[in-house]
């Protein structure tokens, strides 16, 4: 199967060797792989340059935007930016960090689950980091069946249907939403160990902690279950400062009339499969 990587970089050059490497070691290789430099004030750029010449699958794209690591908005509009240099002959696209280590099967393994399960429309493996103790250990704080950010991968047919991804955060929460909308599925594979070189969240600015609760708003979640997803949060992360945070920034965004995610019809499927999976849950 024929696939296309887009890797957004803002000031990754303690990590982005290690996650290039990654990719020529890969045994089924990308056909293109765009490199965006974010707004880099470090020696990103250096590295994406040596890999220009090492390999025809490399391009760069330079792009200029805020220098502050917002999650979500800044990260989708770079993987665009990206995007908007790429064709339309893939069969999967992938939307990957540039603080990884990828098994060397990754994207095989992921071309197999395409090829052999056509209902599935995100597929992924999981996230190892280090503990205290030097190990590489799990870190997926949310439900098994959920990829995270750092590797999406879509098929065509599923990134088309959904409209590409949206720009803000929760952008990879409302993708896997809107894929079930389309009748798509998501796959995760538990052999799938991808090293995650930085801890999560480390780099993000201050005033993105309201963030999560405006994202739940705008994707038509409604209080109530905003309100279990946020004690949930709470409970996992172990803060219940986020519970707060959360509410917060939810009630500040209805109060700010901020724009949807998704269409009024979108929502009410979101909101019965959320309330279908709590329901799931407590029995």
């Amino acid at each position: 199967m024929r696939y296309y990587i887009v890797i957004p970089a803002h000031n990754e050059e303690d990590f982005l060797k290690d996650t290039l490497t990654s990719i020529l070691r890969q045994s089924l290789q990308p056909a293109r792989v765009v490199l965006v430099n974010d707004n880099s004030t470090d020696g990103t750029e250096d590295i994406m340059d040596q890999f220009l010449k090492l390999s025809p699958i490399f391009t760069k794209l330079n792009t200029a935007s805020s220098a502050e690591h917002m999650p979500g908005s800044k990260v989708v509009n770079a993987f665009k930016k990206g995007l908007s240099q790429l064709d339309d002959h893939y069969d999967f696209l992938v939307k990957l960090d540039a603080d990884l280590i990828l098994p060397d099967n990754y994207f095989e393994k992921i071309a197999y689950i395409f090829k052999g399960q056509p209902n599935v429309g995100i597929a992924g493996g999981f996230v190892y980091e280090k503990n205290q103790q030097g190990n590489w250990a799990l870190n997926h704080p949310m439900n098994k069946n959920h990829v995270r950010g750092a590797f999406k991968a879509y098929s065509k047919g599923c990134f088309k249907a959904i409209g590409g991804l949206r720009s803000a955060m929760g952008w990879d929460t409302v993708d896997e939403l809107l894929a079930a909308y389309n009748g798509y599925e998501v796959y995760t594979d538990d052999y799938l160990k991808v090293k995650h070189l930085r801890p999560t969240g480390k780099a993000y600015n201050a005033k993105a902690k309201l963030l999560q609760g405006k994202a739940m708003y705008t994707m038509r979640y409604g209080w109530a279950i905003t309100l279990i997803a946020s004690l949930k949060m709470a409970l996992k992360q172990r803060k219940p400062i986020a519970l707060i945070d959360n509410m917060k920034g939810y009630f500040e965004a209805k109060k700010e009339k901020k724009e949807f995610l998704v269409s009024k019809e979108e929502g009410v499927f979101i909101r019965k499969l959320r309330w279908a999976n709590i329901k799931k849950k407590l029995l």
